[in-house]
């Protein structure tokens, strides 16, 4: 395993709030899980620990970010999703304003915490908030260019969901992104893989394993959600003629979601495979444990792109 993304977001917060003095932090109860307990120990003044009241913290964001400040506002992604989703779609969304949403923990990375802090809709939620910028990072450098990008360049509402735990790194430092527009890791003509999060990485070891057997798939990271590259969908749609899209999240809403929407409405008839969390529970366990229970571990990537050949 890699570096923990949550430590690289804790320590590009205060890297980029030292750069900028309009940046400030919220959390509830939180800090030492998201990581902002860094920002709070060289930067008191500028982080504020609420406890646990997530929705009025959300709406203390949409107060700092209407005088001009850009917050940064942290919780669990389960409750982002839940306990923060009225505050912000009437406040932060209808306003849009510049709060910065950081969900702890998203997807499966909530490991031993259980089925309760599992974050398996907060995508589909944080999607259907207008104009919400949606996204998640796949690994160290590209959670460093989010947080600089949210705390510098982007002007609006965004919700990013930030895994717990951290593979090899995809991306060389300097690595260019754009929003709005995927990654593509890998070359095939044989079938496409789209994913984001820490699943991007399974998926491209699983098009490594595929190769040494005369299988070749372009992966995408489609990190981000909200606006979403249909472009590289319906193009990989017409190269490939299979698609999987593979996430720690339900498949209803998701990212299997809109690739689905983005087929149907772009006329491409092509065979598709959506590995998720299959509209259940999940339980407590080790993270890549469950990662491989429910399905979305590097074998189960090769066998769908298997199944679909």
């Amino acid at each position: 395993m890699g570096k923990a993304l949550r430590d690289v977001y804790g320590e590009s917060l205060l890297k980029y709030a030292k750069e900028n003095k309009k940046v400030v932090a919220l959390d509830a109860d939180l800090a030492n899980c998201s990581k902002t307990c860094m920002m709070g120990k060289e930067l008191p003044e500028r982080m504020f620990d609420v406890g646990i009241a997530e929705n009025h913290m959300i709406a203390m964001g949409a107060g700092f970010a209407s005088c001009g400040m850009i917050p940064f506002v942290n919780t669990f992604a389960t409750l982002a999703a839940s306990m923060c989703a009225l505050s912000a779609k009437a406040l932060i969304g209808y306003s849009g304003l510049n709060v910065r949403i950081m969900g702890a923990n998203n997807g499966l990375s909530g490991g031993y915490d259980g089925a309760t802090h599992h974050a398996l809709d907060d995508m589909s939620v944080m999607r259907g908030i207008p104009g919400m910028l949606v996204m998640s990072p796949s690994d160290g450098v590209m959670t460093d260019w989010m947080v600089r990008t949210l705390a510098e360049d982007y002007e609006g509402p965004a919700y990013v969901g930030i895994p717990r735990n951290g593979y090899e790194n995809l991306y060389e430092e300097g690595e260019d992104f754009e929003i709005g527009k995927a990654k593509q890791l890998t070359d095939g003509k044989d079938a496409a893989v789209f994913a984001y999060g820490l699943s991007v990485f399974r998926a491209k070891k699983a098009a490594e394993q595929l190769a040494a057997e005369g299988i070749h798939i372009s992966v995408y990271d489609m990190f981000t959600l909200k606006p979403f590259d249909r472009e590289a969908v319906l193009r990989a749609a017409r190269e490939t003629g299979a698609i999987v899209t593979v996430e720690e999240h339900s498949i209803v809403g998701g990212l299997g979601t809109a690739v689905l929407e983005t087929l149907a409405e772009g006329g491409e008839q092509v065979s598709v495979r959506r590995l998720g969390i299959q509209d259940c529970y999940t339980h407590s366990g080790a993270y890549e444990d469950l990662v491989t229970e429910f399905g979305i571990g590097i074998a189960s990537i090769a066998d769908a792109v298997k199944e679909l050949l």
